[in-house]
């Protein structure tokens, strides 16, 4: 991942509602949730939330499909693990002991 791409994600997740969706959708899985459900669990108004997916999405963060007249978000898994990478590619100067907690968690994700 780039370093502008991060700051573009990072940026859009420093807002409380983005941040809660995203979190939301990253719970939900692969399959993730319609807007309105999405709405409804965050009791945030879909006009509103509109606004916040669409930066997530346009972050990279985020996948949109439409079903019908309904679209449909979930978080790009692939784009959250390019993120993490980039948070970790240079811990603790190579020296992988040190970063052990780290490693059992994403040991723990890829074996779930």
């Amino acid at each position: 991942m780039e370093t502008a791409n991060a700051i573009a994600a990072f940026a859009a997740l420093s807002q409380s509602t983005r941040l809660e969706a995203f979190r939301l959708l990253v719970r939900a899985g692969p399959k993730g949730l319609p807007a309105l459900e999405i709405s409804r669990q965050l009791d945030t108004k879909p006009s509103t939330l509109s606004g916040h997916l669409s930066i997530l999405k346009h972050a990279g963060l985020l996948t949109a499909t439409r079903h019908q007249r309904e679209i449909h978000y979930a978080a790009n898994l692939s784009c959250v693990n390019a993120l993490v990478q980039f948070l970790i590619a240079d811990c603790c100067g190579g020296q992988i002991e040190n970063c052990s907690e780290i490693v059992a968690l994403l040991d723990n994700a890829e074996t779930s």
